[in-house]
């Protein structure tokens, strides 16, 4: 899975401000008629896509729920709330 987070240098509580900002940095730095390095074509798809997802809320999200489920941002955090959610329905099911 792609992180389009890493691949313009922000966390997942980057702001659309903060998204459009590191867009704008990394595009420039990577573009191909700026960047003659063999890799700058592909780092500069990646900004365009990491930007396209990011900048859209509803992909936005939908990035970010599945982000979360596969356990990229914090796999304690994450581990934690799965079970305590599983825990709450078995006490639930078990309680009179």
């Amino acid at each position: 899975m792609t992180d389009h987070y890493a691949a313009l240098g922000l966390g997942s509580d980057a702001t659309l401000a903060d998204i459009k900002k590191a867009f704008r940095q990394k595009a420039s730095l990577y573009h191909p008629d700026k960047n003659t390095a063999e890799a700058a074509p592909a780092r500069f798809r990646a900004v365009q896509a990491a930007y396209e997802v990011l900048s859209d809320d509803t992909r936005r999200k939908a990035y970010d729920d599945n982000r979360r489920r596969n356990l990229l941002d914090s796999p304690i955090d994450t581990a934690r709330e799965i079970w305590q959610t599983y825990i709450n329905q078995v006490l639930q099911e078990t309680t009179p």
